[in-house]
């Protein structure tokens, strides 16, 4: 299948710049694969649309303080990167840019004096660095570091990046917990106390999983075609009380309801062999037309990039001509696109 299959036009205006007040006052358009329908609803109206005897699957992932800017040390250039991951040696995998063709060797100063100082070493895969932070006190933990030196990692098409102090809030969902993401779990950014406990009133069961979002998420596919394009690896947990909810609540005829694209992927890792297990470990599950899903039978999601993974997972689910209809559907109706826009329930 072709990537063009993926595409469309977006107006600039539609592209979310802040989020909405209350989270749960968004807009939520319901495709419902079975009917061949598209409708429109409000956030808050999901535990109506739900069955008492599904469960929701959340992404409990929480976002870090991963942008680092600063300056070169040696010429005092402007530099820029994003924190993706850490080793066991205590260096640090980063994308980052900034003017010039920095040397290994150099030395960058990220945040206020006296800053923290990172030695770049050498390339790493994908055009990453690898660099070790200097002269910190050795029980300093990658996590201190970044809470004390970075910044929210507010994906480009917001504000160019640049986060707010509000956004430090905003830009995690309410019940993140487990520290790991670059990247918000954007589909949980909707959801609020008073919607899981009406979730909860209506007997629908919540589980959590926990999926560490990687930089990938904001690479458009450029392979030309889908089966040509190589899915980024995350980290991912489905805990065995988890699995065992999901497997009895599936049992009883119940839906299993994922909230976002990285708790679909979790799910469909863990679920290989038709049943929901306890898994840990990396995941590059490429969820596409023609994957059949053995967990998720409906889908909380938002609206997504052109040539995104995510379209092609949503588009997996829901059907592709319905989904490109919904999208059609999406602009026409001035619905608000991307990390901070509106939402889509997907009913397979």
């Amino acid at each position: 299948m072709l990537t063009s299959e993926y595409d469309f036009d977006l107006p600039d205006e539609l592209i979310a710049q802040h989020p909405v007040e209350p989270r749960h006052a968004s807009r939520l358009m319901v495709v419902d694969r079975r009917s061949g329908t598209i409708a429109h609803q409000q956030f808050d109206e999901l535990p109506d649309l739900l069955d008492p005897a599904d469960v929701l699957v959340r992404n409990d992932s929480r976002v870090v303080p991963a942008r680092l800017i600063g300056r070169r040390e040696s010429t005092g250039g402007k530099w820029e990167g994003l924190f993706l991951r850490d080793h066991e040696d205590g260096r640090w995998e980063i994308l980052a840019r900034t003017r010039g063709r920095p040397d290994p060797g150099e030395v960058v100063v990220v945040g206020d004096a006296p800053g923290l100082r990172l030695i770049l070493e050498g390339r790493g895969p994908g055009g990453s660095w690898i660099v070790r932070p200097a002269g910190e006190d050795p029980a300093a933990t990658t996590l201190g570091l970044l809470e004390r030196h970075g910044r929210t990692p507010l994906p480009p098409y917001i504000r160019r990046g640049a986060a707010a102090a509000d956004d430090l809030l905003r830009y995690q969902t309410v019940y993140a917990r487990r520290p790991g993401s670059v990247a918000a779990p954007t589909a949980g950014l909707h959801f609020t106390q008073d919607v899981f406990a009406r979730l909860a009133t209506r007997g629908i069961a919540t589980a959590d999983v926990t999926l560490h979002v990687g930089v990938g998420t904001f690479r458009p596919i450029e392979a030309p075609t889908i089966d040509a394009h190589v899915m980024h690896a995350e980290w991912a947990e489905v805990p065995a009380e988890t699995a065992e909810l999901l497997n009895a609540r599936r049992d009883r005829g119940g839906r299993i309801v994922a909230v976002g694209t990285t708790s679909t992927r979790t799910l469909e890792t863990a679920a290989a062999s038709g049943r929901v297990e306890a898994y840990q470990g990396r995941t590059d599950l490429f969820i596409r037309p023609g994957h059949a899903f053995r967990a998720v039978g409906a889908l909380v999601t938002n609206f997504h990039l052109p040539r995104s993974s995510l379209l092609v997972l949503v588009s997996a689910l829901g059907g592709l001509e319905l989904v490109r209809e919904a999208y059609a559907e999406a602009v026409r109706e001035r619905y608000r696109f991307y990390s901070y826009g509106d939402a889509m329930l997907v009913l397979a």
